[in-house]
């Protein structure tokens, strides 16, 4: 049995513009200086705190402060995107080949089915897998114990994400990577993995 394993935010839906919006309001609200577009894609990472740490005064707010007043924002105006162009057929088409489509995201659960449903796309994924929380921590243990329960070979996994975390997921549970560059990090930061810039040409490379 051959796996997909989707990364949602930012490879799926198209919200990186979003998440870039409410992050200057919330600079604005801290006082704190203001990034453009392109320097948010260069200095967003994982663990999402570490990021914070790079743009906010976290002795000042906390991080945890912080990721509940973006959470707050984000969700509700997260139901107002788009999903990226031909993500839909790509999935399918994905399953048509053989695949199994799991979701892997570094979102709480329960946010993430309340996207999935309401994008109408919760169907296309035999597997939902997300995080406890709101602080977006790593993926890697929610991984590992999805290969472990099912007994899945690693080399028959391939991974589609839109950030360095989710090549580092990959790497750590021994699947193949393929980077779509148009979410939450800038296309230079990807010179060493092999990158899409359509969700489609994913088709070409499983």
């Amino acid at each position: 049995m051959n796996y997909i394993f989707w990364d949602f935010n930012g490879t799926i839906l198209d919200d990186a513009r979003l998440c870039y919006d409410i992050l200057i309001e919330m600079l604005k609200e801290e006082e704190r200086p203001l990034v453009t577009f392109d320097e948010y894609l260069m200095i967003f990472t994982f663990p999402v705190e570490a990021y914070y740490d790079k743009v906010y005064d976290l002795k000042k707010t906390s991080f945890k402060v912080l990721a509940h007043r973006f959470i707050e924002r984000y969700q509700p105006r997260s139901l107002e995107l788009s999903l990226h162009e031909g993500v839909i057929e790509t999935i399918k088409a994905c399953e048509k080949k053989g695949y199994v489509n799991v979701l892997l995201s570094a979102s709480e659960e329960k946010n993430l089915h309340e996207q999935l449903k309401h994008y109408q796309i919760d169907h296309l994924f035999q597997h939902v897998l997300g995080t406890t929380d709101v602080y977006a921590n790593s993926k890697v243990m929610v991984a590992k114990k999805f290969i472990e329960k099912h007994q899945i070979d690693p080399k028959n996994i391939v991974m589609i994400g839109d950030t360095l975390h989710d090549a580092e997921v990959a790497e750590e549970i021994g699947a193949k990577i393929i980077i779509f560059t148009k979410g939450h990090q800038h296309p230079s930061r990807f010179e060493k993995h092999e990158k899409i810039d359509q969700i489609q040409a994913i088709l070409g490379k499983i």
